[in-house]
């Protein structure tokens, strides 16, 4: 009967596949035989045994000769299945991207024509979104770095209104001119900037 307490089963387990794994080694070295056994515990793993002058592949291809069944026809038919379905499916997709194109069209029908302009339609949506949106996303960091230059700025004229032999001063469209100074009464170098549509006739002395 199964072993209901889990430990004793492992345990048990464990003695009886060295057990056997034992067994078939001496088979293979007495008896010349070619042996595999494979074993699944309940835990899910793999033990097994192969002699060493034969495979597994070997092993299940001579019980197929001599059983006289194919252990991998069934699979190989549902492989080849599915492969099937994929080459389709490959196809369809490979179709409407021609179509899409522009190509491929004279097989469509009117309902077609026209699920296939709505198609278009609603990825062009998606797309204008998707482009609107990297564009706000580029305006909002230009304008988080035009701040950040304005606070640079900001700190600039206020380090400079600080110093009492250099300053900026403001005129009325908001420009600044630089003034320089010398301490002790020395001579001061004044910096303005003109108009563009300023142009002078005559020089101008500065003192």
């Amino acid at each position: 009967r199964r072993i209901e307490n889990q430990t004793n089963r492992q345990v048990t387990y464990s003695k009886r596949r060295n057990g056997l794994l034992k067994k078939a080694h001496e088979l293979t070295v007495l008896c010349d035989a070619k042996v595999s056994i494979i074993m699944i515990s309940s835990t899910q793993k793999l033990h097994e045994y192969i002699s060493p002058s034969t495979t597994t592949k070997q092993v299940f291809d001579q019980y197929q000769k001599a059983v006289g069944v194919d252990l991998w026809s069934s699979h190989y038919e549902k492989m080849q299945e599915h492969l099937k379905k994929l080459n389709e499916v490959n196809r369809n997709l490979r179709r409407e991207i021609r179509q899409r194109m522009g190509e491929s069209l004279n097989d469509l029908g009117y309902e077609q024509m026209v699920n296939l302009v709505e198609d278009m339609d609603n990825s062009l949506k998606i797309i204008r979104e998707r482009k609107y949106k990297v564009l706000s996303n580029q305006i909002d960091t230009g304008k988080k770095k035009v701040r950040n230059v304005e606070e640079i700025h900001r700190n600039l004229v206020l380090e400079f209104e600080g110093d009492p032999h250099y300053g900026l001063v403001e005129n009325e469209a908001g420009d600044y001119n630089s003034v320089l100074g010398f301490p002790h009464g020395g001579p001061s170098i004044i910096t303005l900037r003109l108009p563009p549509n300023h142009h002078p006739n005559h020089h101008a002395s500065l003192h």
